[in-house]
């Protein structure tokens, strides 16, 4: 089990102020949390390949494609921006 000291320097790296009750409080919580952890360590986990996703999912993104609209589709384009410059559409600077 974690010391109120242990609980309390936890505190001061997370620059929280905590009170004496919540001390008891975390002082439990976190102990119980690292003791779950130690109880994940006895699984014997080789030979287990490592999975990203537990649902078997992938991702549904479709690749990237270029189409061209020839100067009629860039035309209309265009005519939507706010503003333009030297055939470019013109925004505000981000930094």
């Amino acid at each position: 089990m974690l010391t109120k000291d242990e609980v309390q320097h936890i505190a001061a790296l997370a620059r929280i102020g905590i009170t004496d009750k919540e001390t008891e409080k975390y002082q439990k919580d976190l102990s119980a949390i690292l003791d779950y952890f130690k109880e994940l360590q006895k699984l014997g986990t080789e030979g287990i390949e490592p999975i990203s996703h537990i649902t078997g999912r992938f991702n549904v993104l479709r690749e990237d494609e270029v189409e061209d609209f020839g100067d009629l589709g860039k035309e209309a384009i265009m005519k939507n921006a706010p503003e333009t410059k030297k055939g470019f559409v013109k925004v505000k600077s981000v930094l």
